[in-house]
């Protein structure tokens, strides 16, 4: 039996569900990139917001390539169940936020009727860092970006502007450095090239809010799907399974309506910035951290990567010592608690994150988990050992093999096989390198990476 609205009655008592009328509310959210990570947060706090009281806020999904989660939820009327797993027992919920999924490569005029709706007043994304279609100097790569959101977003703005409507609220809850301002320049640059009439109407029109997001969504395992069906009874295709822990932060700047997500745990702020940077150069960074290092020590998750005792210490070293006297904190946030809470939660066994998981992307990600670290502490002089070993294992990790899942991996292996070890470093980092950095590397640095690539 299947997850779905007739079989939610059949459901063990022990389990959640949301308390809201689903048929009576307007898609008020359009969100690109409904994969796991969304599903367990945005979408989490969103049913929660309407099972207080707040209306018209379900979810139009979009997934921009593949059509897998639209095949898991839309058989399923866009149910799904989260599972917080932590300490001795589990938790599992109904979500009711998503409405439908779409998929944009077939699905490119209902994506544009539900941007250019008046009930829509927020798009949202969690396309991962490569889905802004960004050029390795950070500007737009317009080839890429003609296969992601900015053309069918391009065209509902248009079609808000001549309707009379209200913009929208563009809110960007992917982990890249100052997410909101990215997006704002990016799309104006989109609309600059494709819709030079647009551009005065979306800056005066639309907001794009920084954010900051932070849960731990291991993907889900065909076993976690049949364990899950046999306490449930039913087969949940679309089931997301997370740490009890979430936080989302998000800066008070908005178009136009909100959901109540405030109410129900998320912190709207001035500023996101200091607690963004916690979140990438600690969390994301030991992540990325024990990625690299933990897969050539043969671990899988990360739990198993910081019960190491060799990897324990080199990650410790890089939050506390590196990441977090990298930058000013807010007035009240305490870093080293922080750190503390992020070890616990790195030592949850039931998660089973895979360390693979994290590892994808790495050229996308490291500028802003590593070398914004790398680059405060070269101003002062300092050398950021733990980070620098990190570094030399990802650099080993791109050289080639069945793991490497990068939108560069073959600009990386390219590099490897023109340079040795001796001229790796600025052929990656260099002024004309593969890696767009807020950090070049000095020469007691790239002599410390040598030194790691030749170990």
């Amino acid at each position: 039996m299947r997850l779905a609205s007739e079989t939610l009655g059949r459901l063990p008592p022990d389990v959640a569900r949301f308390e809201y009328e689903r048929d009576a509310q307007a898609v008020g959210i359009v969100h690109f990139g409904l994969g796991a990570f969304h599903r367990a947060h945005q979408a989490w706090y969103t049913d929660l917001a309407m099972s207080g009281g707040e209306r018209d806020w379900a979810i139009a999904g979009v997934s921009l390539r593949s059509a897998a989660v639209a095949e898991q939820l839309n058989p399923q009327d866009g149910l799904y169940t989260l599972t917080e797993r932590g300490g001795h027992a589990e938790a599992t919920r109904v979500i009711g936020a998503v409405r439908e999924v779409l998929v944009g490569n077939r699905e490119g005029v209902e994506i544009v009727e539900h941007l250019a709706a008046p009930e829509c007043h927020v798009v949202s994304f969690t396309v991962t860092e490569k889905g802004y279609a960004r050029a390795p100097d950070g500007s737009l790569d317009f080839a890429l970006a003609e296969t992601s959101f900015y053309p069918p977003l391009a065209e509902g703005l248009a079609r808000r502007r001549d309707a009379g409507l209200q913009g929208l609220t563009l809110l960007s809850c992917d982990n890249l450095t100052d997410n909101g301002r990215q997006l704002e320049r990016l799309v104006r640059e989109w609309l600059a090239f494709r819709a030079p009439d647009l551009v005065e109407w979306f800056e005066n029109e639309c907001r794009c809010p920084n954010s900051m997001v932070d849960r731990i969504v291991p993907a889900a395992t065909s076993a976690d799907i049949d364990v899950l069906e046999a306490r449930l009874g039913q087969r949940d295709e679309g089931a997301v399974f997370a740490e009890p822990f979430s936080q989302w932060v998000i800066e008070d700047c908005f178009a136009g309506p909100r959901p109540g997500w405030d109410k129900v745990g998320a912190e709207l702020v001035t500023d996101v910035a200091p607690y963004e940077t916690a979140k990438l150069r600690m969390l994301n960074g030991a992540h990325s951290a024990m990625a690299y290092l933990g897969l050539e020590r043969g671990h899988e998750y990360v739990d198993q990567a910081i019960a190491d005792p060799a990897l324990r210490p080199l990650i410790e070293q890089l939050m506390r010592r590196e990441a977090a006297t990298s930058f000013v904190p807010a007035v009240g946030q305490d870093l080293d608690s922080y750190a503390d809470a992020l070890l616990g939660r790195f030592a949850n066994p039931a998660l089973k994150h895979r360390l693979a998981q994290i590892a994808m992307d790495g050229s996308q990600k490291i500028p802003q988990r590593w070398l914004a670290s790398l680059a405060a502490h070269q101003a002062r002089g300092e050398l950021c050992e733990a980070t620098l070993a990190a570094l030399a294992a990802w650099l080993r990790h791109v050289r080639g093999g069945p793991l490497v899942d990068d939108p560069l991996a073959a600009e990386l292996a390219g590099a490897w096989r023109e340079n040795g070890a001796d001229e790796i470093v600025p052929a990656f980092f260099g002024p004309p390198g593969l890696i767009a950095s807020p950090w070049q590397p000095s020469a007691e640095e790239r002599a410390y990476l040598e030194r790691q690539l030749r170990g």
